[in-house]
């Protein structure tokens, strides 16, 4: 009989287990959001969702119906718009009858601005160190 042979086990393709792709050892997330950070920026990174965003910091709470309303958008563009809000964790929805009001999670926000503060402080310090004339201060 002749055919493939199953693959071998072991570790993924990707490196050994518990490694990166890369081969490094993979580092676990000191901030239980961090993984999330993808979900983040790519919901931020649309104009309507960052719109959709100001409109409910502006009301506090409102209905899909209600916020297509100020957008040049219609109601089902907003309520995709809207699931990739949710799944981000930027907005939670409650449903009341047959409609759901969103309001935003202020804290999902709020934990991402804080890993990119981090971020820039640790590039700010390590560029300081590149603009240094050797036994030097930096700059000020």
């Amino acid at each position: 009989m002749t055919g493939t042979a199953p693959p071998p086990p072991g570790p993924a393709p990707g490196g050994p287990a518990g490694h990166s792709a890369t081969g490094r050892p993979a580092e676990p997330p000191t901030d239980p959001l961090a993984g999330d950070d993808d979900l983040v920026f790519a919901a931020l990174a649309d104009r309507t969702r960052r719109d959709l965003l100001d409109a409910l910091a502006a009301r506090g709470r409102a209905t899909a119906t209600e916020l297509a309303a100020a957008l040049p958008v219609t109601r089902q563009a907003v309520a995709k718009h809207l699931a990739v809000l949710r799944r981000a964790r930027l907005i939670s929805g409650t449903r009341n009858g047959r409609e759901v009001h969103y309001s935003l999670r202020p804290g999902r926000l709020a934990a991402t601005a804080g890993r990119l503060s981090r971020l820039a402080a640790a590039w700010e310090g390590r560029l300081a160190l590149r603009r240094c004339p050797e036994g030097g201060a930096p700059p000020r």
